[in-house]
């Protein structure tokens, strides 16, 4: 399929530049993506995103589009062919839903039992279970959020998955248990398993060294 003008600027390590990724490449989308070097962030960046100046951003015939579900739902609108959004409008408000509890609810959570330690830590590990475990609700035994297909929820929050297991690896904290969640522990890997979305994650070893890395940087600013 033909770029029409598609630019993608995000960094190899951002989930959220990840869901960009696995929309265009669901769909077929032709795109140039521009790796950000986050810490001397190019002016193209800065340019196409005053506001909060971060990744990811989509340009689409020069226009820029930023944060990254706003970018999903243009995706979905702009290329018709295998929809992430269901028709029915019901349907759609729940996709839209779910995706924001796992974005204000479940990685918030997690986030600070990566980045906190004592109490606080495990108040945030705890938070995280149940919030988990809620967003396992939503599937009600489905194996994904589209029903049918892959859809936008998965697409917002399947890489929890990935991520999570490597917040418990490093901070040796369980969150995801496939004994008490097995219908969202099921879900992660029917969808982190796709062969077009698995192409676009990276390397769970790369990962893992680089948040770690971030991890150390994490708690050294909160001892000073």
């Amino acid at each position: 399929m033909e770029r029409e003008g598609v630019k993608l600027l995000g960094h190899w390590a951002s989930p959220y530049a990840l869901r960009v990724k696995w929309a265009l490449n669901l769909k077929g989308i032709e795109y140039e993506y521009h790796e950000e070097d986050l810490p001397n962030k190019s002016s193209l960046l800065l340019h196409s995103n005053p506001v909060h100046k971060k990744i990811p951003v989509l340009i689409h015939k020069g226009k820029p589009i930023a944060e990254s579900l706003v970018i999903l739902e243009y995706i979905d609108e702009v290329w018709k062919q295998n929809s992430l959004l269901p028709d029915d409008p019901y349907e759609r408000a729940q996709a839209r839903f779910w995706a924001k509890f796992a974005d204000e609810k479940c990685v918030p959570a997690i986030m600070n039992t990566f980045s906190k330690i004592g109490e606080e830590q495990e108040k945030s590990a705890k938070e995280a279970r149940e919030n988990l475990k809620t967003l396992e609700s939503g599937l009600n035994g489905k194996c994904c959020f589209g029903v049918e297909k892959i859809g936008f929820t998965d697409i917002a929050a399947a890489w929890i998955g990935c991520w999570g297991r490597i917040v418990e690896e490093i901070v040796n904290i369980k969150l995801i248990d496939e004994d008490t969640m097995p219908v969202l522990s099921a879900w992660f890997k029917y969808v982190l398993e796709n062969p077009i979305l698995k192409e676009c994650v990276p390397p769970y070893q790369k990962l893992l060294e680089h948040n770690k890395s971030f991890h150390k940087i994490l708690l050294a600013a909160a001892s000073t």
